[in-house]
């Protein structure tokens, strides 16, 4: 089992990562998932954000995450194949903590060789957006 310290990396891009990963076989836990970076200007990507969850009806759906962990499992999710087995055992084996969990203080921490967010500035956290979208975390 791979521990990874999601802390200031790309969204996309740690998605693409993990997504591999879990289709080789790993079991991954992820933490600190409220502090991965969207790039882009504020304005444009909550924005983005915001269209995204207006979309469909509440009872009928498209039904976006609001939560960082539940926003980044799920763009994880959309690049598995979903509808095959295969994709749908590699999405179970993915666990996303928005904070470092009492369980894993202690376990040896990863980081995404590529995915580290090098911007001084023109990005949002995942923790700013779930704010944006009405969602209060807490650690």
């Amino acid at each position: 089992m791979k521990v990874i310290d999601a802390s200031n990396s790309v969204y996309g891009r740690l998605s693409t990562k993990i997504a591999k990963e879990l289709l080789n076989g790993e079991e991954i836990v992820i933490i600190n998932s409220a502090s991965v970076v969207v790039t882009g200007s504020k304005e444009s990507v909550l924005k983005r954000f915001r269209a995204r969850r207006d979309i469909g009806s509440v009872r009928k759906g498209p039904h976006y995450p609001r939560s960082p962990n539940a926003i980044l499992r799920r763009s994880i999710g959309q690049m598995l194949p979903k509808k095959t087995t295969r994709g749908k055992e590699a999405l179970s084996r993915c666990k996303v903590y928005n904070f470092e969990p009492k369980l894993y203080k202690d376990s040896k921490k990863e980081r995404i060789e590529g995915a580290d967010n090098s911007k001084m500035s023109g990005f949002v956290t995942l923790l700013e957006i779930s704010k944006h979208l009405g969602i209060e975390v807490n650690q």
